[in-house]
């Protein structure tokens, strides 16, 4: 590598969301080496998950493979990993991909790693209760949804049956009304002639919060059209109602006035908070700042961390003037942190000058009900029905990525609103058991062993059936023969400066 291309700036991004993303397309024709690092190979269009869910998209149109996207920077590339740790003082990125540990260096950083689910302190509800976050979690819905009605088809237990088929969503945000309303249209509308025992109009679909009202960012007169809308459709919405545990049963519900029932189901959803990326604390034990009760760590005006004009911090992960969590905020702050490196960088020199303050244009909340039905508060504009559900209609096919997935998105939505269809659902067994049995597992879990490995850690005897050969050790070879070293290696020069011309 020639001295040239070595006095490149070294910008590394962390996360493959809304905020990363668009911070690496607007560093596309800059100055500087890029370098996304990201715990999944997608850009996940997380608004639309709960349609994967519900059988109407498949996860390709709402989840572009990374690398695609960014194909056509020259001065980008992207690494799969998840990052455990970042060292301020050494301007370093650690991170891993299954055995392999890495060390990354960076000029600048923007950090855009978002949020993941929050059970307010009882994570073990997620067993019975996936969140709606990612791909897995949609896939995992969808096989519990279409399986529960499956199974119920079978039984002929009354009390049974009606487990199987109510359905619980937890938190009456834009996530949760979303995918109460698909659940219903679902239900009602899309199953009713594909069922010969059970009559899929007989469900039940109940929408919990400890909230007094639905929706209630969107104010008092959209909270109430919606919740008319909810309710005209079939869906029982019960406010005021706090979650105290959920089992495989159902759900146990307290009252306001601290009366408790227990709501037996065998679907529960939760869509009810949400934490920052534990990267948070990490950056907030390393300088002059803190994290609030939600994760989120406070930057300064800018979006930089506080002492260190070089790192930046974008999107759920901040806690700034009350900015509320949503793709916007994401989007504009990853342009903001591009715009500020860019300038800062300006013909090959760095300048430590103060950044314009972060600037957030509010473009207006929107949320669909059901097909046709749906509210928008855009600047002093209040809308509710059909008018706002084609204009969130328009807004989130802008923002899917490629002409292809548009197409094929407004397709899907053809079939499933104007017509009854749910052309996307198929689903497995792994897809709805996956996530636990990997919890069970272990994080130490390499899925290149294959069974072998999972056998091992699991405690099940080594020499299981369908274990590849390959995978057992030779009689003289050692555990650590086959294993990777636990220590991280830097990464190549040629990595951690690329140069791709």
């Amino acid at each position: 590598m020639s001295t040239e291309q070595r006095r490149r700036h070294h910008v590394v991004i962390i996360g493959s969301g809304f905020g990363g993303l668009f911070a690496a397309r607007a560093l596309a024709k800059a100055d500087v080496d890029v370098t996304l690092i990201a715990k999944t190979g997608q850009h996940l269009f997380q608004p639309l998950l709960y349609q994967v869910a519900t059988g109407i998209l498949s996860t390709g149109e709402i989840a572009p493979a990374t690398r695609e996207v960014l194909k056509g920077q020259d001065n980008t590339q992207v690494h799969l990993g998840e990052v455990t740790h970042i060292d301020l003082a050494n301007k370093d990125v650690h991170y891993r991909l299954l055995d392999k540990r890495m060390v990354m260096n960076y000029d600048s950083l923007i950090v855009a790693a978002g949020a993941g689910q929050s059970y307010f302190g009882n994570d073990h509800f997620a067993r019975y209760a996936p969140g709606m976050k990612s791909i897995d979690d949609a896939l995992e819905l969808r096989g519990r949804i279409f399986g529960a009605f499956e199974y119920a088809e079978l039984c002929s237990d009354p009390e049974q049956l009606e487990q199987l088929t109510t359905f619980v969503v937890v938190g009456a945000g834009p996530t949760g009304v979303e995918m109460a309303g698909q659940i219903a249209e679902l239900a009602y509308r899309a199953l009713p002639n594909e069922f010969h025992n059970i009559d899929t109009r007989k469900a039940k679909i109940v929408l919990l919060d400890g909230a007094p009202a639905v929706l209630g960012s969107f104010g008092d007169r959209l909270s109430a059209k919606a919740h008319k809308q909810l309710t005209d459709m079939g869906v029982i919405v019960q406010l005021n109602s706090k979650v105290v545990d959920v089992n495989a049963d159902g759900i146990e519900v307290e009252r306001a006035d601290g009366s408790r029932y227990f709501l037996p189901s065998a679907t529960k959803i939760w869509a009810a908070g949400v934490q920052a990326s534990p990267l948070g604390a990490d950056l907030a034990a390393q300088c002059d700042t803190e994290v609030d009760r939600a994760g989120r760590i406070k930057v300064n005006e800018d979006l930089t961390l506080p002492g260190h004009p070089e790192v930046f911090v974008v999107g759920d992960m901040i806690s700034l003037n009350n900015l509320p969590g949503v793709a916007q905020v994401a989007i504009q702050g990853g342009r903001h942190a591009a715009k500020t490196i860019k300038k800062r960088t300006h013909q090959g020199r760095w300048s430590d000058d103060p950044a314009a303050p972060f600037v957030y244009h509010d473009k207006g909340s929107m949320a669909t009900i059901s097909r046709f039905q749906a509210i928008a508060s855009i600047g002093k504009i209040r809308l509710a029905g059909f008018v706002a559900w084609l204009m969130w209609l328009v807004v989130h096919l802008f923002y899917i990525i490629g002409f292809k997935k548009r197409l094929t998105t407004l397709l899907h939505w053809a079939v499933s609103f104007i017509g009854r269809g749910r052309s996307e659902r198929a689903s497995t067994v792994q897809q709805v058991i996956g996530r636990a049995a990997i919890e069970d597992i272990g994080a130490d879990f390499n899925p290149l062993r294959g069974p072998q490995d999972a056998a091992e850690l699991s405690g099940y005897p080594s020499d299981i059936s369908g274990a590849p050969r390959a995978a057992q050790a030779a009689p003289n070879q050692t555990a650590s023969d086959q294993t990777a070293s636990d220590e991280p290696v830097p990464a190549q020069p040629q990595l951690a400066k690329p140069h791709l011309k």
